[in-house]
């Protein structure tokens, strides 16, 4: 049984693929924070944006197998001439906690590129065509290499230095977007710094939000 938050066709915003159009499937759960607020203070992931509780958003619901749930993201992928390959990503919450191999398979025989936006510290199943890893705090990476690693910056329990070395095709960081934590302006001015003294690390916006989209 697979719980989904929501799923909708939209472009990606974020890292390597933004501006891609996507079906993204939102899981419900995760495994460093339980999503309610009271709970934040002591979570591991303290700045979390996303609502990932339940099954209520937009295409959210309970899906029995990976054919169902894969037929039910299937039809959210607009009627084309076939020139563009189809573009899933999993994300959260944390898709680990249910994403599998047999989810994997299905949206590949409908002809998907599958995608995984995780933070890593669970083990990914095979096949996953995409896999982006955003380190949370102080927690330990199960997975050290992938295509792209995505940093929220700045978190002062997750320094880009201690990533530098792993075996990863792309290095981002994004500038925190969450006011109580700290003025975003000053955010994105860090990392641009960051970035300029460090070149193996790119700029990563969040272009859905400047776009208006979702």
């Amino acid at each position: 049984m697979y719980h989904v938050k929501e799923a909708f066709y939209t472009l990606q915003g974020e890292g390597a693929q933004a501006g891609r159009a996507s079906v993204f499937c939102r899981f419900s759960g995760c495994n460093l924070w339980s999503g309610r607020e009271q709970d934040r203070a002591t979570a591991a992931c303290r700045f979390c944006d996303t609502d990932f509780v339940g099954t209520d958003g937009q295409n959210g619901g309970r899906f029995a197998d990976g054919e169902a749930l894969a037929g039910h993201l299937t039809a959210l992928w607009p009627d084309q001439d076939g020139v563009a390959t189809p573009y899933v990503v999993f994300t959260g919450g944390e898709p680990l906690l249910q994403l599998d191999a047999p989810l994997i398979r299905a949206m590949h025989a409908r002809g998907f590129e599958v995608a995984v936006e995780t933070n890593g510290t669970l083990a990914a199943p095979p096949g996953i065509d995409w896999l982006c890893v955003s380190p949370k705090g102080e927690r330990e990476l199960v997975i050290t290499e992938g295509d792209e690693l995505k940093l929220v910056y700045p978190q002062a329990d997750a320094r880009p230095e201690r990533f530098t070395r792993l075996g990863f095709r792309h290095f981002y960081l994004q500038p925190m977007d969450r006011a109580p934590l700290g003025d975003s302006g000053s955010a994105m001015a860090e990392t641009v710094a960051y970035c300029l003294a460090h070149p193996q690390w790119r700029l990563s916006l969040q272009t859905h939000k400047i776009a208006g989209i979702d």
